[in-house]
């Protein structure tokens, strides 16, 4: 558990001391919700679903999580290339151990964005319709964080080079994103969209943290939780597996 501690410890001080990256992880995240909140705003209230800004919130914190959660695993590129990698895999500790440090540092750091990008939304006027059930919702956004970050653990483990890391992150990123219902409400009738909406592992993580601040569950609490767990565990497993496979 020690090994856990100092590389979930490592992942906090590399966030901390970039505050190019903190700063910049949240322009888009920002962006989107005045962009979208504001511009489309009146459009939303005319069609008679109500206050865009508070049903997009959701999103948006959601986006935050996903993105600095996934880009997290092109640390272990950089790190093969500068060869600190190295030094760590022949460490004598196990490689799971090593997953789950990074993994959990990582998710820490997208929760950290996470929250950092809900004050922002409290101060353009969101504000939690059940405040009792914020605890809740910060489950629902650890589960996402671990999730999101399991993927890109999986992925940084595979590639070589960071330009084909990003070129297929955002083939990955950019669907699960939106056709996760971050912006539009799940379609009431069947269609290719729904379809869609309902087969992205996102969404279940969208849907139980817009029920958790906002009341309502597109899918249900039970299957929301069972859905995200479920897939964190199995992602983080294969990640553990894909890892291994690295060559010291």
């Amino acid at each position: 558990m020690s090994a856990v501690f100092i590389l979930w410890l490592r992942q906090l001080k590399r966030y901390f001391r970039s505050r190019a990256r903190m700063i910049g992880s949240l322009g888009q995240p920002i962006l989107f919700l005045l962009a979208l909140g504001f511009g489309l705003g009146p459009i939303f209230a005319r069609a008679g679903r109500g206050n865009y800004v508070q049903f997009l919130a959701p999103g948006i914190v959601t986006m935050a999580i996903l993105f600095t959660a996934v880009f997290g695993g092109i640390e272990i590129i950089w790190d093969r290339q500068l060869g600190f990698l190295k030094e760590t895999l022949v460490a004598p500790v196990s490689r799971f151990a090593i997953v789950l440090g990074r993994t959990l540092g990582g998710a820490t750091v997208a929760l950290i964005q996470g929250g950092i990008v809900f004050l922002v939304c409290v101060a353009a006027g969101f504000w939690p319709a059940h405040p009792l059930l914020l605890p809740l919702a910060l489950l629902f956004m650890t589960l996402i964080a671990v999730m999101c970050t399991a993927i890109g653990t999986a992925l940084g483990s595979v590639l070589q080079d960071m330009q084909g890391f990003q070129l297929i992150m955002n083939f990955i990123v950019l669907p699960l994103f939106f056709f996760s219902s971050a912006l539009f409400p799940v379609p009431d009738r069947a269609g290719a969209v729904r379809l869609a909406v309902r087969l992205n592992p996102l969404s279940y993580g969208v849907d139980g943290l817009r029920g958790a601040l906002n009341g309502g569950f597109a899918f249900g609490v039970a299957t929301d939780f069972a859905v995200l767990g479920t897939l964190a565990a199995l992602l983080l497993a294969l990640g553990a597996w894909l890892f291994a496979r690295i060559e010291a």
